[in-house]
């Protein structure tokens, strides 16, 4: 099995709502940080060693056919070479929602690992290695907000356009469903992970 629709949104850019829309679009289960988080014993030493440049993809994407969020869109360029005939997705959402957004969720969650519940610790471990590779050090405002642009402009310039779709989840099934040649369910576009819904997630882990 190989990876068809790959996501190379950051994190807070409805990735899990785009997680749960391939999955009804029929495309197994998607590959995203709370697959990761419920199956941390095999895809977390898994994934350290992707960012120690060791890595197995065809292990940490065992029975996956999709793949989004982090630390998938951290390896987008990799991802892009090993699966050439994968589609890519970049959720996209304004620089200055996605900042108040991730500060107020994921970076309270990975800035101090010892601090949370033994069982949630190795994965934030993990996606604290995971985010600082995409995002860097310095989480002030102004340079995040850059990072972020700077990632979403490489993504559009490296990929071939007929490879990518630049999708604001906002737009509903139609502009994925084009993309992907697939039919839109009759039912709503998933909208998922909001803020009071990724501490709940994250209580299930600890």
């Amino acid at each position: 099995m190989s990876l068809e629709v790959i996501g190379a949104g950051w994190g807070r850019t409805a990735t899990n709502s785009l997680k749960l829309a391939l999955e009804k679009l029929g495309y197994g289960v998607c590959h995203h940080m709370w697959e990761v988080a419920n199956d941390q014993e095999r895809l977390v030493p898994l994934w350290n060693a992707a960012l120690d440049g060791q890595a197995d993809w065809h292990a940490i994407f065992k029975g996956n056919r999709s793949a989004v969020d982090w630390p998938v869109a951290g390896f987008w360029e990799e991802l892009s070479q090993t699966y050439p005939d994968a589609k890519f997705i970049l959720t996209t959402r304004s620089p200055e929602s996605w900042y108040a957004s991730i500060s107020e969720t994921i970076l309270k969650v990975i800035d101090e690992p010892e601090q949370l519940p033994e069982p949630a610790r190795p994965v934030s471990r993990m996606a604290k290695r995971a985010v600082t590779r995409s995002i860097g050090d310095d989480w002030s405002p102004a340079a995040l907000i850059k990072k972020y642009k700077n990632h979403e402009n490489e993504v559009k310039k490296t990929l071939a356009a007929e490879r990518l779709l630049i999708f604001d989840p906002a737009e509903g099934w139609a502009p994925i469903c084009d993309f992907l040649g697939v039919t839109a369910p009759a039912e709503p576009f998933p909208r998922s992970n909001h803020r009071d819904e990724f501490f709940a997630n994250m209580d299930d882990i600890r």
